[in-house]
């Protein structure tokens, strides 16, 4: 297995490649002292007898540093590039390690009793308030979530959002009859007189629009007369009809009685009722509905009113300071306010959180271990191989080095009492 190349490497994976080398460097260097312990005591044991010991626990030290070596280095990699079995266990058992990983997990952590356990004991909604309420948090909120709304809009598909809302229009808006709704909406205005207000509004628009405009009646009756009458008799005509249409809307405004208030009241309600009951004012009403919303044109309307809103949208969101960012995040910072005061909200929130988490665990824990199964699969097991002895390789050089300690100790205890017993 070649190893990755430095340039390729986080990092904290290069700095954990440069403790993994310095370990293997000490782990050796260990092996060759207690090598070289071994040669200097085995030449001269026969003159300084004492030296047995010494070699016995050079000797201890050198088996106890190769069996380790071996142990560790068989978690990897063939040692020596020798195919012996059950060696080079992780590139090999990859995938089972992985299954093994991934149902250890499902089993021992996403366990609703687990998951509830922590949650109950975790003040969910008051650490949420306390941290809502800040309002530089309640800003970066609404920042992100600004940032998502934006990036879903701009995903979207004009043309797919448009054919949602035409096909909207014409279900809600453009296929039902609009007479009989509109009849009965406005038979219930007119019999309990809200209507009044906007015949009050007409006429004081007619009664301004009189008292502007009065050069407007200059021949519009006079024009007909003959031409033989003197001038005198055409303005007398027409400052005739000026004056008894002001008269006549003054009248009205002041008369709530005033035969034309009833007149427009009998024929409002005439009107509601044929709307109701009457096909041919349905029908045309129908008709004019359809002439207004043919086909081009709401597809035309659902694309201005979709790119509207869209640009509007996108502006508010992109916009710090808009009124939609602002209002957002003076609302997310009072939900926090109320989070961190309101003791039977906190309580709601939190029951309410914990039996989610505890539902989609529950009923989610083994698709969420499979990633793990899945992931390691899809690793490469050099890459694999490698990763891990990157993690843990370097404590693992420790036990190299403790077993080298550990057998030259165990070797000498045991040619000390074996050298007491049997001379």
């Amino acid at each position: 297995m070649s190893p990755t190349p430095t340039a390729l490497l986080s990092p904290a994976d290069q700095e954990r490649r440069r403790g993994l080398r310095l370990m293997k460097g000490v782990a050796l260097g260990a092996l060759l002292f207690m090598a070289v312990l071994f040669a200097f005591a085995f030449a001269f044991q026969q003159q300084i007898p004492a030296l047995a010991y010494l070699r016995a626990f050079a000797e201890g030290g050198m088996v106890g540093a190769l069996a380790d070596w071996f142990a560790v280095t068989a978690l990897f990699r063939h040692p020596l590039g020798i195919p012996i079995p059950h060696t080079a266990i992780i590139p090999n058992r990859k995938d089972e390690i992985g299954q093994n990983l991934g149902e250890f997990v499902e089993t021992e952590f996403l366990r609703g009793d687990v998951v509830r356990t922590k949650l109950e004991a975790t003040a969910i909604a008051a650490r949420l308030g306390e941290w809502l309420a800040e309002p530089a948090h309640a800003e970066r909120v609404s920042a992100e979530a600004s940032a998502l709304a934006s990036g879903v809009l701009q995903a979207l598909s004009d043309d797919d959002v448009q054919s949602v809302i035409e096909d909207l229009a014409r279900e809600h808006l453009i296929a039902p009859e609009w007479g009989p709704p509109l009849g009965a909406w406005l038979g219930r205005i007119v019999e309990s007189g809200a209507h009044h207000g906007a015949v009050d509004l007409a006429f004081d628009t007619v009664a301004a629009w009189l008292d502007a405009n009065k050069p407007a009646f200059t021949g519009l009756v006079s024009r007909r007369l003959p031409s033989w009458l003197p001038s005198v008799a055409h303005r007398l005509v027409d400052d005739t009809v000026y004056s008894e249409a002001v008269k006549l809307v003054a009248a009205i405004r002041l008369d709530a009685q005033h035969p034309a208030r009833r007149a427009i009241d009998g024929y409002l309600d005439r009107l509601a009722d044929n709307l109701q009951h009457d096909p041919g004012t349905i029908g045309r009403l129908e008709d004019a509905k359809s002439g207004v919303f043919d086909s081009p044109r709401v597809r035309e309307l659902a694309a201005e009113a979709w790119n509207t809103a869209k640009a509007g949208l996108l502006a508010s969101l992109a916009d710090p300071q808009s009124g939609l960012r602002i209002r957002a995040a003076a609302a997310l910072a009072e939900i926090g306010e109320r989070l961190t005061t309101d003791a039977a909200l906190q309580r709601r929130v939190d029951v309410w959180v914990t039996d989610a988490a505890v539902f989609l665990v529950e009923r989610y824990r083994h698709d969420i271990a499979s990633i793990i199964t899945d992931t390691v699969e899809r690793w490469d097991p050099a890459e694999t191989t490698e990763k891990i002895e990157l993690m843990v390789g370097r404590d693992l050089q420790y036990i190299r080095l403790n077993g080298t300690i550990v057998g030259a100790l165990a070797g000498l205890v045991i040619f000390t009492i074996a050298h007491a017993l049997l001379g």
